[in-house]
């Protein structure tokens, strides 16, 4: 009798465990697994979907031009994104060695992609990385800014972007047909510049192509430009003032001096003819902004590779000419310029 029940006693013991175990979930492990690689993808897609891109943009200096295409750049984005966007927005005050700052940090901040306005800023961008994204705006001419021969449109590095290069070809058409009878060109530009230099030559070419004498004076910086402009209004007719960014910031230096000597200035883009110059071939610098927003949109989410996306320039150009400076000077612009909107 002892014995049965010392049996029964095991073997209810026996049951009361395996019961147990079971509402332990002892047996689940065969099912359980089979669920968690669902959740893992939804949590993975919930984290793409929350991605904010963070874009570190170094604008060299503060001028109309510049200006124009960051917040075209930075419209593009937002209206792409949304709130999936944020942007760290620094300006190096016209000093190359600021950009290098500024351009290392966001390096440093992991900044999904740069925007370097301005060849300085675009430049200090390519020294601080070869693998962060960079996009280009307000570059008149890549191969020149980064160095690069045999140009075939891309750079095969992580940098791509827009350009600000006018036709200038068309803009000494311009000079000649506003002033036909032109002695001697002058051409100033800051010598700091590359793309200034690459312009000038190209005007230079363009010049001894028509037989028209130019000769060039360049400023190493702000401080030089008063004596360098008032040295040219006193040996040339005409004065030519390429896409820079040091004489856009000192226009009205410029206008100073050119306006009193009844010499008119040719600009090689709006911002510039706004502050000195009686006419301009001129494009959209908000444009070729907005076109780098929707470039830095196909490398961060469509997965392009900067290096292999074309420079794009912008696709239309105006004649247009300074109805305050012409007047001032007794000039009437060719049929077909545009009058741009002064004193804003």
């Amino acid at each position: 009798m002892k014995s049965i029940k010392k049996i029964t006693s095991v073997l209810l013991s026996c049951m009361l465990a395996g019961m147990a175990l079971t509402a332990c979930g002892g047996t689940a492990p065969t099912t359980a697994p089979a669920a968690e690689p669902a959740a893992t993808a939804a949590d993975a897609g919930s984290t793409e979907s929350d991605k904010v891109y963070s874009i570190g943009i170094c604008q060299l200096v503060e001028h109309e031009a510049l200006d124009a295409a960051t917040k075209g750049f930075k419209d593009a984005l937002t209206e792409k994104l949304g709130d999936k966007v944020k942007f760290d927005e620094q300006n190096a005050q016209g000093e190359s060695t600021n950009c290098s700052t500024i351009c290392s940090g966001f390096v440093s901040n992991n900044c999904d992609l740069i925007l370097a306005n301005a060849t300085p800023a675009l430049q200090a961008a390519a020294a601080a990385t070869n693998s962060v994204p960079v996009i280009g705006t307000s570059i008149t001419d890549y191969a020149t800014a980064l160095s690069i021969d045999n140009w075939a449109g891309t750079t095969g590095t992580n940098i791509t972007g827009t350009s600000d290069l006018a036709p200038i070809d068309q803009q000494e058409d311009m000079l000649l047909e506003m002033f036909p009878s032109v002695k001697q060109v002058g051409i100033i530009y800051c010598s700091s510049e590359a793309n200034s230099k690459y312009q000038a030559t190209k005007f230079e070419e363009a010049l001894t192509a028509d037989n028209i004498a130019f000769k060039e004076y360049s400023a190493a910086d702000s401080n030089e430009i008063q004596s360098v402009t008032t040295t040219a209004v006193s040996e040339c007719d005409v004065l030519y003032v390429p896409t820079d960014n040091t004489m856009a910031s000192n226009a009205e230096i410029i206008k100073n001096v050119a306006v009193p000597a009844k010499i008119p200035v040719i600009a090689g883009e709006e911002g510039i003819c706004k502050g000195c110059g009686v006419a301009t071939l001129s494009i959209s610098y908000y444009d070729i902004g907005h076109e780098a927003g929707l470039m830095a949109y196909d490398i961060l989410v469509n997965g392009k590779k900067p290096g292999e996306m074309e420079i794009k320039y912008a696709p239309n150009v105006v004649k247009e000419y300074n109805p305050d400076i012409c007047s001032e000077l007794g000039i009437t612009a060719p049929e077909g310029y545009v009058a741009m909107k002064t004193g804003e």
